[in-house]
Order: C-alpha cells, then structure tokens, then sequence
C-alpha cells in the first residue's frame, strides 16, 4: 500500500480549480443570469412564472391546447365566410338574367321575413300589454287582500285591549266581555235565519 501525501491532493484541487476554471465558472453564471447586471425583476418574475406553473400544471396546458384548438376553427371559419362574400369565377359566367331572378326572389324572401318580423313584433307588444294588464289586476287584488287584513287586525286588536281591561282592584271589566258574547249570539242568530230563508 502505498501512503497517500497530503500534498498530490491539494495539487489535484489546484488543477481543477484553478484560476481559469474558475473565470470559466463565473462566465457561465453571468451568460446564464443574462449579462453583468443580472435579471431585472420583471424580467425574473416573468421568466418564474412562464416557466414553472404553464409547463408543470396539466390543466393549463389543456386550457392552451383548447384555446389553439378553437383559434383554428374560428379562422377557418373566417376564411369560409370570406370566400362566400367574395364573387368566384366559377359564378361569373351565370347570365343577367338568373342572378337578376336571384335577386327578385331574394327580395321577395326579405319582404316576407320583414312581414314576419313586424308580425313577431306585434305579437311580442300583444303580449306584453297582456301581461302587463294581468300584472296590473294582481297587484290591485293583493293590495285590496292587504287593506282588508289591516283592517281586520285594527279591529281584532281593539276587541282584544277591551277584552282584557282590567277594574282598579284587577277584575276584569265585564261590560266588553258580554258585549262581544252577545254579538257573537246575535251572530249567530242572523247566520241561522238566514239559512232558514
């Protein structure tokens, strides 16, 4: 076996990292960090967040996949509806008179959708005044069902302070009491007779 020296292993490290190793390191970094000054901070937000979250998070690269997808649909869309509007060599060789007849029955076709739409319309306002006038009649039943029930509770409300008056000794005033039992009987009376008719 042979001894090691101490010495062969500091020289190793010297060749290693020597000066020029060393300058070769910091070249790197200062290329990679994007020159002497750094990253701006913009610059290193934007280059984190393009970076880590748009290529790791699965549902965003779907998104992305999505969204090109669909841009590609709505250009050829696009497309199609250019060539429609643009007249084609194919067409320009049909005579006068049959794109003139085109143009009769597609003017008559637009005379026929206005009557419909103006139809439509009127049918609309019909109906909004309908249910504008139903509207109306609701509110005025609910306000009269509203009143009445005022009423009736202003009454109920009197009966029952006159129900429960009480005499300074703490009896209770019997006057209101055979008050209401004799209308309640005549009440009753007037009920039972009337059926008796």
């Amino acid at each position: 076996m042979k001894k090691k020296n101490p010495s062969n292993r500091e020289d190793d490290r010297e060749k290693t990292n020597g000066p020029k190793s060393m300058v070769n390191k910091r070249k790197k970094n200062m290329k990679r960090l994007g020159g002497a000054a750094g990253l701006s901070l913009e610059a290193f937000v934007n280059a984190k967040s393009n970076t880590s979250s748009s290529f790791s998070n699965p549902a965003l690269i779907k998104k992305q996949r999505e969204f090109y997808k669909n841009a590609k649909y709505v250009s050829k869309f696009k497309k199609k509806l250019k060539q429609q509007h643009q007249p084609n060599e194919l067409h320009s060789d049909v005579r006068p008179s049959e794109a003139e007849n085109e143009n009769r029955e597609g003017s008559k076709m637009m005379n026929k959708n206005k009557r419909s739409k103006n139809s439509l319309k009127e049918l609309y306002e019909k109906r909004r005044e309908e249910e504008e006038k139903a509207r109306i009649e609701r509110e005025a039943i609910l306000k009269a069902k509203k009143e009445e029930r005022e009423r009736s509770e202003s009454r109920r409300k009197a009966a029952r302070e006159k129900m429960f008056k009480k005499t300074r000794h703490g009896q209770p005033v019997m006057k209101y009491r055979i008050e209401h039992l004799l209308q309640l009987v005549q009440g009753s009376n007037g009920n039972s007779t009337d059926k008796n008719l």
